[in-house]
């Protein structure tokens, strides 16, 4: 009986491989399985200092229709004020304008990472929809996720570099068309060695409707035949990624939602990158699939809402000292005006 061979956890991570990641690099190849977008780059230096900068407000000029500002002129010169007004971004505030116009509204991230942590921002009826820039800059400066892509050091945090020869690294905005998505249709897959190897539910919620073994066996099928006919023999990188799926509603066919480096960096979900490994090294002629099957389960999400611990920024947190739910609501919303009028 021949031994199975053995694999590292991880495979090596290079800047080569975790560039093959970054929307721009992928999203040429893949755009006709995947939702419609808009690669703005490359992007001013001062674009990134204002998403490096403190505080929460947005550049003059992108907002829409720009409200009156009901502040005196002695609440017109703080320090805040003087902050937003010294960022402006014209050109693109009309590039991610012609977006929205295009696409009805947008959802943005950049290189690797989305601002879904900073959702709570925007209408819970229509999270993270933007229709105007100024929605997009508040989002990402309001997000801890996004941060990851700010920093070359962050970026190939873990990887075998050469000091000698630095990676080249260039940031980018991608406005995705935005469009209410349904989560229980979300799966993220494991490819490892070039081959599908688990597909978990992304959704931390429990779906009766998975517990039904038809169902499962389509959902598995369907995303072989995704990876196997559209993925797996124009992939351009290392035969090692994991790549987010939203399925129809029929669970026949999928849209790809995005491509991650196979490492600790990506959550895997449902799985251990241990227990993946095990998967990889019995040979199943089939992926693995893992779904949240009872309300009792580990995983199963509770009344905590995703990404709690990054929910309210330093300022909320001031404001909120020593008050109701219903004042503090208020106060906020004012905030919120008050730093858009501080932008104007």
């Amino acid at each position: 009986m021949s031994t199975p061979p053995s694999y590292p956890i991880f495979p090596i991570q290079t800047p080569d491989y975790l560039l093959s990641f970054q929307f721009s690099s992928w999203y040429p190849t893949f755009s006709s399985i995947s939702t419609k977008s808009t690669i703005i780059r490359p992007l001013d230096q001062a674009f990134k200092e204002y998403l490096d900068s403190d505080g929460i407000f947005v550049p003059e000029g992108s907002e829409n229709a720009p409200a009156e500002s009901s502040l005196s002129d002695e609440e017109d010169d703080t320090d805040d004020a003087a902050i937003g007004r010294s960022f402006s971004f014209p050109d693109l505030d009309e590039r991610i304008r012609q977006a929205i116009k295009e696409y009805g509204a947008v959802f943005p991230k950049l290189n690797f990472s989305s601002p879904k942590d900073a959702s709570w921002v925007l209408p819970p009826s229509s999270p993270l929809k933007c229709t105007a820039p100024s929605d997009v800059y508040i989002l990402l400066k309001s997000s801890d996720f996004v941060s990851h892509d700010l920093s070359i050091d962050t970026v190939f945090e873990g990887c075998q570099c050469d000091p000698s020869n630095p990676p080249l690294y260039e940031l980018e905005l991608v406005l995705r068309k935005w469009y209410p998505i349904d989560r229980s249709r979300e799966f993220r897959c494991f490819v490892r060695e070039g081959r599908l190897i688990g597909i978990s539910q992304r959704d931390t919620n429990f779906y009766d409707f998975m517990n039904e073994p038809r169902t499962q066996q389509k959902i598995v099928e369907a995303l072989q035949r995704l990876w196997e006919e559209n993925i797996k023999s124009k992939w351009h990188g290392q035969q090692d990624y994991i790549f987010d799926v939203l399925m129809t509603r029929d669970l026949s066919r999928g849209h790809v939602l995005d491509f991650n480096p196979y490492a600790t960096r990506t959550d895997p979900l449902l799985f251990t990158y241990e227990e993946l490994l095990s998967v990889l090294t019995q040979g199943l002629s089939s992926p693995e699939l893992r779904i949240i099957d009872s309300p009792l389960h580990p995983a199963a999400a509770r009344n905590a809402p995703a990404h709690q611990h990054n929910m309210l920024p330093i300022e909320a947190l001031a404001l909120s000292s020593g008050r109701g739910i219903d004042e503090f609501s208020d106060l906020w919303q004012k905030e919120i005006q008050h730093s858009i009028n501080d932008g104007d």
